[in-house]
């Protein structure tokens, strides 16, 4: 039976290998990736909507004004009824 040889038996030699001196001198390449224009637009339209769809519809401080001067009598006169004639006509297009 015959036993192979894995590599010299002297520490010192194991370093000299030239096998390793070019895995050493070897530069490191690394994935990348690049976006267009367009594709950066859209991420910004989809973050904006995100945004836009985590907000509340329901804005509680304008609810409790409103409530707060429909409670005061002094609130609604012919000035506000009439105010409020007109912008419900131009939201009907009369």
């Amino acid at each position: 039976m015959m036993i192979n040889r894995i590599g010299p038996i002297d520490p010192i030699q194991s370093g000299k290998n030239a096998g390793w001196i070019n895995q050493v001198n070897r530069t490191v390449q690394t994935d990348s990736i690049s976006l267009s224009a367009e594709a950066r637009e859209k991420s910004e339209v989809y973050q904006a909507n995100a945004v836009v769809a985590s907000a509340s519809d329901v804005r509680m401080d304008r609810i409790a004004e409103l409530k707060q001067k429909i409670n005061d009598p002094s609130y609604i006169n012919d000035k506000i009824i009439k105010a409020t004639a007109d912008k419900i006509m131009d939201a009907f297009g009369l």
